[in-house]
């Protein structure tokens, strides 16, 4: 099947079968590794990337389905020079060990951090009518979707924690 995936900002058309993954589009069609196969099953979010502004895992959404649609790929958010301030906090408060989950929680981190600034509430948020306070606790139950196999957990959520008050999002 003929699709066009608007990924990064640069429209790719491929031809591919329907049965093939986002993530498989991305790895194996493109060759943007930086999105990473963990499990297979969206039970990781290694996979994580940004689909119209949105986190998904992307070896649960096949590439047909998002025809038009614009993806988002940690490629895309800074370079070895020029970091992000997420990959730059990452780094400076050692938010990854092997690194193979940190693209994935990079990416979650992004939305996530966009969601609270758009005032969306999670499971644990305190009211539904006000802004969420991103709390570690908030942080944590956000991120909860991506799982490190390092157990750098503290790291990755005072990583966003810095972004956050950075933002002046700070948590009271």
């Amino acid at each position: 099947m003929d699709v066009t995936l608007s990924i990064n900002g640069t429209d790719h058309r491929l031809d591919l079968d329907p049965r093939v993954t986002v993530l498989d589009a991305l790895r194996h069609h493109l060759g943007l590794t930086g999105t990473k196969k963990g499990c297979d099953h969206g039970q990781c979010g290694a996979c994580t990337v940004l689909l119209n502004g949105r986190r998904v895992n992307s070896c649960l959404t096949l590439a047909v389905m998002h025809d038009g649609d614009e993806i988002t790929t940690i490629e895309s958010l800074g370079s070895p020079d020029a970091l992000n301030p997420l990959q730059d906090a990452f780094v400076r408060n050692d938010g990854f060990q092997c690194g193979y989950c940190t693209p994935g929680q990079i990416m979650s981190a992004t939305a996530m951090l966009q969601e609270a600034e758009d005032g969306w509430p999670s499971y644990i948020s305190r009211s539904l009518e006000t802004d969420p306070d991103l709390t570690d606790e908030e942080i944590a139950e956000r991120m909860s979707g991506n799982l490190c196999r390092c157990s750098a957990y503290p790291r990755i959520r005072q990583a966003i924690a810095e972004v956050r008050d950075a933002r002046g999002m700070a948590a009271e």
